[in-house]
């Protein structure tokens, strides 16, 4: 487990405990020498560290089953003399690498070409770079001694990804930075813009407060209409439940065969019922009356059948004499 930064060349003594002895990369694939590990040499400027840094010194740790990866790192003279202006100084460069879990030493002030007498000093085995030709100080190819000598070992690059392409970002977004950087309170002659740059970009910094300020209104009004909306659905829907409920009781109120018209019918029949009571008939023997009720005096003349004729008149009153002569 890795508790420390890589230390540097110059601060710690060579590991190699036996003399070292020249190797060749079939000796170095198979595992040779098992009393040290193979030492790798990487070297670069480094600037702004990424990933494409990080995948390179990976390949070169991973060469070989036992090595020892050490990265030499050019100063800021040597770099602005041979290749120009560096965004991170020499000391955040020696860091970044310092901190890389595929460094084991970095070698600060590295030379630019790499000479017999450094290559012994820190008995390096091999060197490790990507094949493409580095031509720079008056040379088409300044690792091309290396390859000749059996010492180089290739690297992949990574596509996509470089110093000089995070720069171009940097100078194609300047605007962006600057405005980022005057927000996060940076000022003008730190930025090294003008006064009217200045205003400039703080006053598109407002504005894009309120377009921001706008785009979350929006997003909040569309949460609240989605919301009422589906609020709205639901009491559709309940609604509609209720109505069907309350239609169901109305008719089975109410409806052709209705409790409700049950019981109207059974209520007007009570109350028929209860002004024409049923009257006993007229065909009933006097004799079977109740002996409480008195009979009717001879002289009430039934109105409900009025004789039709003197005839009828007669005999009635011959039936009334009758009558009188058997009660007697």
């Amino acid at each position: 487990t890795l508790t420390a930064p890589a230390p540097f060349a110059d601060e710690t003594s060579c590991q190699c405990q036996a003399p070292h002895e020249k190797l060749t990369i079939a000796q170095a694939r198979r595992g040779t020498p098992v009393d040290r590990p193979v030492r790798v040499y990487a070297d670069g400027i480094f600037d702004l560290f990424h990933a494409g840094h990080a995948r390179a010194l990976m390949q070169a740790k991973t060469l070989f089953p036992n090595s020892y990866l050490l990265v030499g790192v050019c100063s800021d003279d040597l770099t602005h003399k041979f290749k120009g202006f560096t965004v991170m100084s020499e000391t955040e460069r020696y860091e970044a690498l310092r901190h890389c879990r595929y460094v084991d030493e970095v070698i600060r002030d590295a030379p630019w070409t790499l000479t017999p007498e450094f290559l012994e000093k820190h008995k390096i085995d091999f060197v490790a770079h990507d094949d493409i030709p580095y031509s720079s100080a008056g040379s088409d190819d300044v690792y091309k001694h290396i390859k000749e000598a059996g010492m180089f070992v290739p690297t992949q690059r990574t596509e996509g990804i470089s110093t000089s392409d995070i720069i171009t970002r940097i100078v194609r977004d300047y605007d962006v930075y600057a405005r980022r950087n005057l927000q996060r309170g940076y000022t003008a002659k730190e930025l090294n813009v003008s006064f009217i740059s200045e205003k400039k970009y703080r006053f598109q910094n407002q504005v894009d407060k309120m377009k921001e300020k706008v785009k979350n209104v929006e997003e909040k009004s569309k949460e609240f209409v989605y919301k009422v909306e589906e609020k709205s659905h639901d009491l559709i829907q309940k609604w509609e439940e209720k109505s069907r409920e309350f239609i169901g009781n109305f008719l089975e109120l109410f409806g052709p065969d209705g409790a409700w018209k049950q019981m109207f019918q059974e209520r007007s029949g009570r109350m028929l019922q209860a002004f024409s009571p049923r009257q006993s008939p007229n065909s009933s023997p006097t004799r079977g009356r109740s002996p409480s009720r008195s009979p009717s005096p001879p002289w009430v003349i039934n109105k409900t059948s009025p004789p039709s004729s003197p005839k009828a008149a007669s005999a009635s009153l011959s039936s009334m004499s009758e009558g009188d002569e058997d009660e007697k």
